[in-house]
């Protein structure tokens, strides 16, 4: 298949993936419409396919095209309108105190130690636990687009890093990944309650989320930032959209 962009001159091609072990569900097989040649995948083009439901791993930009299953919906905040609940705010003035710098993506052996750390504790059985430098490069530091890395430090010590990618209506929260020895400290949530700041402070509308999965546990806690809009049938719609057309269903 192909389509041709409406802000560049480029014709992307899509392909479909053979199935594979689905990460998020080890039972199911999964496959992914993949957007082709990576290096004509510019920030306008980018844009479009983040819209329609596409995300990046890398530089390899997809969303989800399995046979029997829909349970990966994108989902994205609406920034103005969104209003941090009792929890939140306790996560916002909790860590008030990190410091957050913007780089370019790098390489940095503190970086790779924290990534190694956190998939080990927080993810032992997902297939990254043991990922290996060249891994961890591809995965999160190649890019063909505006892609950020933000550190968060507390005085001298690491806690979190962030890789994000600037759209022209928001940004897009790419992966997230923190100290797993600090308990309860929710720097997940810290993480995309900087981002939607960010968003406010150069009014931009959205902050993309990915995928919600209701049936994941690890995929669920996006529905707690409202109110949140759904891609649904190629139109994004609010939340409470989903409940009614299961419901119809």
């Amino acid at each position: 298949m192909k389509q041709r962009n409406n802000l560049t001159s480029s014709i992307l091609k899509f392909h479909t993936t053979q199935p594979y072990p689905c990460s998020y569900f080890p039972e199911r097989l999964a496959r992914a419409q993949v957007a082709a040649p990576d290096y004509l995948i510019n920030s306008h083009a980018y844009d479009q396919l983040i819209q329609a439901g596409f995300r990046r791993s890398g530089a390899f930009t997809y969303r989800p095209s399995c046979d029997h299953c829909h349970a990966c919906i994108p989902a994205r905040i609406l920034v103005n309108e969104f209003m941090p609940n009792r929890s939140q705010r306790r996560t916002w003035k909790h860590h008030q105190h990190l410091t957050a710098t913007s780089h370019a993506l790098y390489f940095s052996p503190d970086h790779f130690s924290l990534y190694q750390r956190y998939q080990q504790k927080r993810h032992s059985t997902g297939g990254m636990e043991n990922d290996s430098h060249a891994q961890y490069q591809d995965f999160l530091l190649q890019s063909n687009v505006n892609s950020r890395l933000i550190e968060f430090h507390e005085n001298e010590q690491l806690d979190m890093i962030s890789i994000i990618d600037k759209l022209s209506d928001g940004l897009s929260s790419v992966y997230t990944f923190f100290n797993p020895d600090i308990t309860n400290a929710s720097f997940g949530t810290y993480s995309i309650l900087w981002q939607i700041e960010q968003c406010r402070k150069f009014d931009l509308p959205y902050v993309y989320l990915g995928y919600w999965i209701k049936e994941n546990r690890k995929m669920r806690y996006k529905a707690n930032f409202q109110p949140l809009e759904v891609l649904i049938n190629e139109k994004w719609q609010p939340f409470d959209s989903l409940n009614i057309l299961q419901e119809n269903n």
